[in-house]
């Protein structure tokens, strides 16, 4: 991806780009989007003090817990273009965020307001058109574009993004080289730009070049971020503006030394690390963020902790409510669980009328909104085996399950016959396994019943030992995706199971065709 000199990425000449330029980073200015103001102010990079774009540590709850302790600017982990374009923006109106959700349901990228005027979005790109669409996908979420040219891992450079972007066989790679280059690009337009002191193949044992940085800040106009300082130079708040005066950059980005504690940024002093990884926690059960994502910024913190108590408390915790109890916040969990169910449920409620879902489509059905999630139960426990032991338990005949897809979108939704009454969620799921958990989900809190759940008291179940446990895949960490449409007009395919095996891994459901939506 090179650069023309009116500011546009070029399309066909690869450009040549030397061993120091970290980021680029892109102007917002200010745009009018069907009547609504967005990014009404450029985001200024004078100054400031900001929280490095990090793979697996640049997520929302650490971004909100940096901007607490004084970070004026946060950047996002690097985010692939190509995964990014794959995504849809959904409005979170339970966490009361925007995500951009992958086909898998995935959540890739989530904001909130709160970070809306100081989060810059990090992509990885090798491709001017791809890049440039994925700008135009987030702009009205972010306060800033950056285009990583300065990681170094295989899994960015083999894919021609990263520090890949600064290679040239032809040229050699000398100072004078960096300067003209970062002349060239100034001249296109961008906002500011990122130097990380050290060349592609040095990693950070290596000790970072403060002179280069400085040179290259003297020879542009437009503000220079200083990156790379934390191995040798910063370990508390008063080090980051030394750093910034030995480079002669107009701010400094901090990485590690943010990601082992995040207090750097609190001009105060450091916080200690408990109440730290506290606060972080509290933000990531807020959010929804996937247990081993935050286990794993956990870790980061911990670091020669990691044999202590708590660290193998840690280490050995297999959900969100584990972490959270292994830190004495069992309680907030429980609160904070139960806050976004109910939130959940009564937004859910209404969506079927919201998006136009008929309601006569199977008369006298008993219809609640909910979803199965997988990562709420134990690993042999789902819905549908508790109601399975509770029917056996009330000599009742076993359940039985009618499941339709969808022609438009090939999702399914599943109709559960319990003692002559019919069971349905009014939300569509992508696979038949799915939809009928979440059908018998609705008969169970009909009926007042345990369904299972982690936060549920152990039950007799949990204790039974199944020859062939539900193995139904809850997905990643999946987001509630954006709910479907209309109706389509065209008729249903009807998969009917009259007679379910008592054990869920054999289903009597006919075949589906491959490409069908079943996991």
């Amino acid at each position: 991806m090179g650069w023309k000199e009116e500011g546009k990425p070029a399309l066909d000449d690869r450009g040549i780009f030397s061993t120091y330029i970290s980021d680029l980073c892109f102007p917002f200015l200010q745009t009018k989007v069907e009547g609504m103001i967005v990014n009404s102010l450029s985001l200024c990079y004078h100054n400031k003090v900001i929280l490095a774009p990090m793979v697996r540590v640049g997520t929302l709850p650490m971004r909100l817990l940096a901007l607490d302790y004084g970070a004026d600017i946060v950047y996002c982990e690097e985010l692939i273009d190509l995964k990014m374009l794959q995504c849809k923006r959904v409005v979170n109106e339970v966490l009361s965020t925007v995500d951009f959700v992958a086909p898998d349901d995935r959540v890739v990228f989530r904001t909130c307001e709160r970070e809306q005027s100081r989060v810059v979005f990090q992509m990885g790109t090798s491709d001017a058109e791809r890049a440039l669409a994925v700008a135009r996908l987030v702009e009205n979420d972010v306060a800033g574009i950056d285009v990583n040219m300065g990681c170094p891992k295989e899994y960015s450079t083999k894919g021609g993004m990263g520090a890949a972007l600064l290679t040239d066989p032809d040229k050699i790679e000398k100072l004078e080289d960096t300067l003209s280059l970062v002349k060239r690009i100034e001249r296109t337009g961008i906002a500011a730009i990122a130097v990380h002191g050290r060349k592609r193949e040095e990693r950070p044992q290596h000790p970072v070049s403060c002179e280069v940085i400085k040179t290259i800040s003297e020879a542009l106009s437009i503000p220079v971020i200083a990156n790379g300082g934390s191995h040798d130079h910063i370990q508390k708040h008063l080090d980051i503006e030394d750093f910034r005066q030995a480079t002669a950059a107009s701010s400094v980005m901090v990485a590690r030394a943010a990601m082992w504690n995040p207090s750097i940024f609190l001009k105060d002093g450091l916080r200690p690390l408990e109440e730290v990884m506290q606060k972080y926690i509290r933000y990531a059960v807020q959010y929804d963020n996937h247990y081993t994502n935050t286990k794993y910024c956990l870790c980061q913190m911990l670091r020669e902790q990691l044999e202590s108590p708590q660290g193998r408390l840690l280490h050995a915790a297999q959900s969100s409510q584990e972490i959270c109890e292994a830190f004495g916040l069992g309680v907030f969990y429980e609160e904070t669980t139960r806050e976004l169910d109910a939130r959940r449920a009564d937004l859910l409620a209404r969506t079927p009328e919201e998006v136009g879902e008929s309601a006569e489509d199977i008369s006298g059905v008993i219809k609640m909104a909910v979803k199965f999630d997988r990562r709420a139960y134990p690993p042999q426990i789902t819905p549908k085996m508790c109601l399975l032991e509770w029917c056996r338990r009330e000599k009742l005949a076993q359940p039985v399950y009618e499941t339709v897809q969808r022609p438009l979108d090939r999702l399914f939704c599943s109709v559960v016959t319990v003692a002559d009454k019919k069971y349905q969620s009014t939300l569509w799921d992508k696979s038949k396994k799915l939809a009928e958990q979440t059908a018998a989900i609705v008969c169970l809190r009909s009926q007042g019943l345990p369904e299972g759940r982690l936060s549920e008291e152990s039950s007799s179940l949990h204790k039974r030992k199944w020859e062939a446990p539900d193995q139904d895949p809850g997905g990643p960490r999946a987001q509630e995706p954006a709910l479907p449409g209309e109706l389509c007009k065209k008729p249903f395919v009807v998969l009917r199971n009259s007679e379910e095996s008592s054990l869920e891994g054999r289903s009597h459901f006919p075949r589906v065709k491959q490409g069908a939506g079943l996991d």
